[in-house]
């Protein structure tokens, strides 16, 4: 399955980059955490401030699965709340709703 999210980012380019040094390797423990709950491949992809997220999934993943993993892991806590301290929700958020499924609305 092919999942995307969007979510903002805080308007700020020294923050921005900072958020984006973060990514250019992640942390290995972050990595085998996504990967353990069947997400088989991701990009992000930025605009301004805007985040775009594009997961391809195997047949073991849910989000139900992915949530209760990373609440069982200090380590996924630990860089969430880091990776918040440079994110903000999209305006039509509900609170604490991060990244946001969105919808297709078109295939080719």
């Amino acid at each position: 399955m092919r999942y995307c999210f969007a979510l903002d980012l805080i308007d700020d380019p020294a923050s921005i980059a900072e958020y984006e040094k973060y990514h250019e390797k992640l942390r290995p423990e972050i990595e085998e955490s996504i990967r353990s709950a069947g997400i088989t491949e991701m990009e992000i992809y930025r605009i301004g401030n805007r985040l775009f997220m594009i997961m391809e999934t195997d047949d073991s993943f849910s989000f139900e699965k992915k949530a209760a993993m990373d609440a069982a892991n200090p380590e996924v806590q630990e860089w969430e709340a880091l990776m918040w301290t440079y994110q903000q929700a999209l305006p039509m958020a509900k609170p604490g709703e991060k990244w946001m499924l969105l919808d297709n609305i078109f295939t080719l």
